[in-house]
C-alpha cells in the first residue's frame, strides 16, 4: 500500500482493480419486494392446485360410491315358453278280471306279459256246486214238463167230458151234473196253467244256471297285454270283484296299450293356457334320450276342490309298446305365445316385506321400487301381469340394499378414472 498525507482518499490495491460501486438501498428492497410476490405467487399456486386436486378426489370417491348395475328391458311376446308338470301314463283300456262263479282254478293259460285276443280263454273255473245245481235244475225242468203233460191230458179229458155233458138233449142229463162236469174242467185247466207256471220257473233257473256255466270260462274282454295273474291252479275263488270289503280275489288284469293315456294335474292358474289339440313332448326316465310326442285329448272342465288343479287328459299313439301303463312322464306343454305379456329375468325379483317388486331406473338415474304382479314362472323368466311396461330398465340381480331415489350407474355408461380427473383438473 503507498501511504498518502490524504487520509480520506482510498489506498489502492497492488493489483490496480477498480472499486465496486454500491448498491442502492431502494433497489435492494425492489428486489426483496419481488421475491416476497413470487413467493406468496407460488405458495398461492399451490394451495389451489390442492383444493382442486382434492375436491377431484372428493368427486370421484362421492361417484365411485354410486352402485353399478346392470339393467334388462321386459320382452313381449316370448315364444318357445314350456309348461312343465308330472303326469301318469294309464293304458287305453284297462280292466281288472274277476270269476262270475265260485270255484277252484282249474287251469291258467297266459302269464305276465302274455298278448291275448279278445274273448280267449285265460283260465278255467271248476265249479262243482254249480254243476250239482245246474244237474238239479235241469231234472226239476224234466219233471216239470211231465208234470205238464200229464196236466194237460187231464186237462182235454175234462174238457172234452163237458162239452158231451153241455151239448146233450134236454132231459138226458141233469143241470147239476152238467155243472159238475164243468167245475171239473176248470180246476183240470187250473192244474195244467200251474204246470206250466212251475216249468217256465224251473226253466228261467235252468238258463240262469246254464249262463252262469259259461262263466268258468274266464275270457279276455279285449286284445291287449297281461299286466296280472294273481292266481294259480288249485286256489279258491269266490264270485264277485271284492267290492265292499270281499274277499274275491283279482284274477288277471288286462291293458290295450296300443294308445295310451296321460293325465296331468296343471294348477288352476296355468288351467287357462291349456286347450284341447295342444302338442305335449313327453320324457320318461327310462328312456333319458327319447322324447315321445302327445296331444291335449279333452280337459276335466272343471276345476278340483281339493287340490286346485285342471286334470288334462293327453294321447299318443304307442306303436311299439315303450310308453307303459303306471309310468311316470315329464310332460312339457308348449304353450303359444301371448304377445300381450311382458317377461323379466327371476334375479330381478326384489323379495320385500311390502310384497313382490322390482327396481328400475328412472330418466333421473336413481332406483325406483315398483310393486309388481307375477303370472307363470317359466324356469330362468316369469310373467309380469301388472306393474312393469315394456319401455321400463329393469335393474338385473338388485342390490339388496336398493332404496327409492338412490343415485345408480348403469353398468354400460363410462367410469371416470381417477388418473385422468386428476390430470385433467391440473391443466
Amino acid at each position: 500500500m503507498i501511504e498518502t498525507d490524504d487520509p480520506r482518499e482510498p489506498v489502492p490495491s497492488a493489483s490496480n482493480a477498480p472499486p465496486r460501486a454500491a448498491i442502492p438501498i431502494a433497489k435492494l428492497r425492489r428486489i426483496g419486494l419481488a421475491a416476497g410476490a413470487l413467493a406468496l405467487l407460488i405458495a398461492a399456486i399451490g394451495i389451489a392446485d390442492r383444493a382442486i386436486n382434492e375436491r377431484a378426489v372428493a368427486q370421484w370417491t362421492a361417484e365411485q360410491a354410486i352402485p353399478e348395475v346392470s339393467v334388462v328391458v321386459p320382452q313381449r311376446g316370448v315364444t318357445g315358453t314350456q309348461l312343465v308338470l308330472p303326469g301318469n301314463v294309464r293304458a287305453w283300456f284297462e280292466a281288472p278280471i274277476y270269476s262270475r262263479v265260485s270255484g277252484y282254478v282249474k287251469q291258467w293259460y297266459f302269464d305276465y306279459g302274455a298278448h291275448v285276443k279278445q274273448n280267449q280263454v285265460l283260465a278255467l273255473i271248476d265249479t262243482p256246486d254249480l254243476d250239482a245245481q245246474f244237474a238239479a235244475a235241469e231234472a226239476d225242468l224234466d219233471a216239470g214238463r211231465a208234470k205238464v203233460n200229464i196236466a194237460k191230458a187231464a186237462m182235454d179229458f175234462a174238457k172234452s167230458t163237458y162239452d158231451r155233458w153241455r151239448d146233450s138233449p134236454k132231459g138226458v142229463v141233469s143241470l147239476q151234473e152238467t155243472e159238475s162236469k164243468k167245475a171239473g174242467y176248470e180246476t183240470a185247466l187250473a192244474s195244467y196253467d200251474a204246470a206250466v207256471a212251475g216249468m217256465k220257473s224251473d226253466r228261467g233257473v235252468v238258463d240262469r244256471l246254464r249262463a252262469l256255466e259259461q262263466f268258468k270260462r274266464i275270457a279276455a274282454p279285449f286284445a291287449g297285454i297281461v299286466t296280472e295273474r294273481n292266481t294259480d291252479i288249485g286256489d279258491l275263488i269266490n264270485a264277485g270283484s271284492g267290492a265292499g270289503g270281499g274277499t274275491a280275489p283279482q284274477l288277471f288284469r288286462i291293458a290295450d296299450v296300443h294308445r295310451i293315456r296321460v293325465f296331468v294335474e296343471v294348477p288352476q292358474a296355468m288351467s287357462a293356457e291349456i286347450s284341447a289339440g295342444m302338442t305335449a313332448d313327453l320324457y320318461l326316465p327310462q328312456y333319458p334320450e327319447r322324447t315321445f310326442k302327445a296331444s291335449v285329448a279333452t280337459t276335466a272342465r272343471a276345476i278340483n276342490p281339493s287340490s286346485r288343479t285342471l286334470l288334462v287328459e293327453l294321447q299318443a299313439d304307442n306303436p311299439d309298446g315303450l310308453l307303459q301303463p303306471g309310468t311316470y312322464a315329464e310332460v312339457h306343454f308348449n304353450l303359444p305365445p301371448n304377445p300381450h305379456v311382458l317377461t323379466i329375468p327371476t334375479t330381478a325379483l326384489v323379495f320385500r316385506r311390502s310384497g313382490l317388486q322390482a327396481a328400475v331406473v328412472d330418466p333421473d338415474g336413481r332406483a325406483e321400487l315398483r310393486s309388481i304382479r307375477v303370472g307363470r314362472n317359466l324356469g330362468d323368466r316369469v310373467e309380469i301381469l301388472g306393474g312393469l311396461s315394456a319401455a321400463d330398465r329393469v335393474i338385473d340381480s338388485p342390490p339388496d340394499s336398493v332404496e327409492n331415489g338412490e343415485p345408480l350407474r348403469v353398468a354400460d355408461s363410462p367410469r371416470p378414472a381417477r388418473g385422468a380427473e386428476m390430470a385433467s383438473s391440473r391443466q
